[in-house]
């Protein structure tokens, strides 16, 4: 006679066995796929496919938001966007370090419609009190770019209850692009909404998890998740609000030095040393999908160095997760006390 308890134990050693090789599997092929294109040499060998014409479009009169506008990426788009034109709000954490930049970039480009929206996007409240303060403004917003991002090692709850990388990747993403989807319908059809991700969402699968629960709390982990997550919510945002006349599109900008990755990953960074992209590389793709003729893109796709891209790695075995993403919109809608945008 069989024993009832070793067939289980069998069966969840093969099961723990099975998610270690893919784990293994998913980190190997994230890091040789991001070795071979995320780096400078990966933006150059890209870049020969590239059309200078792309980027020489002017958005004069365009209203165009960018988070995490002070310094890396988001700083880069902010003046790529305003050297366009465009009338661009700098929405910042730091009121003296976003002020310095608001004062840089005017001066760079010699735009004076640059403007600095102090808000914190690791709180809800502050992002509702934003969007309620902006929307008073009544104007259409054509760009939004959420580019604000962390990644902390640590577990740190906000005031609010949430894990910090949580709240501001994740929960305050959710919470802006769906504040500004009526201000984005007045920009239909050319409104477009470009969440900055990272190649690291390669290396997880979605999970509902969304506040890692587990006690050995892991940051690069949460951070990898979080990306996932904004890719995922990409996608359906483009299928939920697909007659409003907005495009979503999630990007990849690559390994760019940053002062958030050298603080983040000081290994990664120094290993890399000499082989990151710079900020304006980091930010290319952004302004690029923010430049571009709608049919010229594809809403709810995953974007790098100017191209689509794919959102899972071969034997990956993450593309099946995506289908908990109304679940995690569900939490998301709970958490923001937000309700959707009707169709």
């Amino acid at each position: 006679m069989q024993n009832p308890t070793l067939h289980i134990q069998i069966h969840i050693s093969i099961r723990e066995s099975i998610m270690f090789i893919l784990k293994t599997w998913r980190s190997i092929a994230f890091g040789v796929h991001g070795y071979m294109n995320s780096t400078k040499t990966g933006f150059m060998e890209h870049s020969k496919n590239f059309k200078s014409e792309d980027m020489q479009t002017q958005i004069e009169g365009k209203n165009c938001i960018v988070t995490g506008a002070n310094s890396g990426i988001g700083y880069a788009t902010a003046e790529g966007l305003a050297s366009r034109g465009a009338n661009v709000y700098m929405v910042c954490r730091n009121k003296e370090r976003g002020e310095a930049a608001l004062s840089e970039i005017q001066s760079k480009t010699g735009n004076s419609n640059v403007h600095l929206e102090v808000c914190d996007l690791s709180s809800v409240s502050e992002i509702k009190s934003f969007a309620s303060k902006f929307s008073k403004k009544d104007v259409p917003i054509h760009v939004l770019v959420n580019n604000a991002g962390l990644l902390e090692y640590n577990r740190i709850t906000t005031s609010e209850g949430f894990e910090l990388n949580f709240a501001v990747n994740v929960l305050g993403t959710f919470t802006m692009t769906e504040s500004m989807l009526p201000l984005l319908e007045k920009a239909a059809p050319d409104a477009r909404v470009i969440t900055v991700s990272s190649g690291g969402m390669y290396s997880v699968p979605l999970t509902n998890d969304l506040q890692f629960s587990d006690d050995k709390f892991d940051g690069v982990t949460q951070y990898a998740r979080n990306k996932r997550v904004q890719v995922a919510l990409t996608e359906k945002w483009a299928e939920m609000y697909k007659n409003k006349g907005i495009g979503f599109y999630a990007m990849h900008p690559g390994w760019a030095e940053t002062s958030g990755l050298a603080k983040s990953l000081p290994g990664f960074y120094k290993l890399l040393s000499g082989n990151l992209r710079t900020i304006e590389e980091g930010a290319d793709t952004v302004i690029w999908l923010a430049l571009q003729p709608k049919e010229n893109l594809v809403s709810g796709a995953f974007y790098f160095d100017r191209a689509e891209a794919p959102k899972h790695l071969m034997f990956a075995a993450t593309r099946s997760s995506h289908t908990m993403i109304d679940s995690i919109i569900g939490n998301l809608r709970s958490f923001s006390g937000l309700s959707a945008l009707s169709s």
